[in-house]
């Protein structure tokens, strides 16, 4: 069973909806304990978020955030605003641990591939040197086409285990405009990598039974998930 890094094409792509939908997901037909690793995280956001909705559920949902900052902003310098450094050891440490306790661990990314964790150190290299299949988030709009292909050969510079593409329908859109904007096949073609679904529209990020609706249209075969 591989554990999944989730990363984007940006910040606000549907990183943490598909998080969720998968750990619902497993939640509910695994029937296994999961852990979710938000490495760092900087303001309150995705950590909070996860523990309220999994909170009091079963089988348990661990959620590990080793590193946080209170400014929203880019991880190294909301860490020079406390005067403190981003701690890369107790992010692979936690990670360790996570490994060693669930069968199932998804680590959700901060940004996209190239947003910074410290001066010098990328959520790409990150991924690179956890040896992690990783999944690639991009939103339903209008660019992400150049968007992805230009995160596809990053990825692959950076020799990076990406496994496929998942599409997030960030605004309500209906088929054909989801297709005008977000072709599959060109994507394949283009990219060389599966698309593995696209995560619909979600009015209520809370509501558990439409996460694990959301679902449906991955193929959780493809990532070692389906029941």
């Amino acid at each position: 069973m591989p554990h999944w890094l989730i990363s984007g094409t940006d910040t606000g792509v549907g990183k943490t909806l598909l998080t969720a939908a998968l750990a619902v997901y497993w939640q509910r037909y695994r029937k296994s304990p999961l852990a979710i690793l938000k490495p760092v995280q900087c303001g309150p956001g995705d950590r909070e978020y996860f523990r309220d909705l999994f909170a009091g559920t079963a089988p348990a949902v661990t959620v590990e955030n080793p590193v946080y900052f209170e400014a929203p902003i880019a991880p190294p310098l909301a860490a020079a605003r406390e005067g403190e450094a981003v701690d890369l050891a107790a992010v692979w440490q936690s990670y360790q641990q996570a490994r060693a306790t669930h069968p199932l661990v998804l680590v959700e990314g901060v940004g996209g591939l190239g947003c910074p964790l410290t001066w010098e150190y990328t959520v790409a290299d990150l991924a690179r040197d956890w040896r992690i299949p990783t999944l690639l988030v991009a939103p339903v709009r209008l660019g992400v086409l150049g968007q992805l292909v230009v995160h596809v050969g990053f990825a692959r510079s950076q020799k990076i285990d990406l496994r496929g593409i998942i599409l997030s329908t960030v605004t309500p859109l209906d088929p054909e405009e989801q297709a005008a904007l977000a072709d599959i096949a060109l994507i394949e073609n283009l990219c060389g990598l599966p698309v593995l679904g696209t995560l619909p529209y979600l009015s209520d990020c809370t509501d558990r039974q439409a996460l694990l609706s959301a679902c449906a249209g991955l193929e959780l075969s493809r990532l070692a998930m389906a029941a």
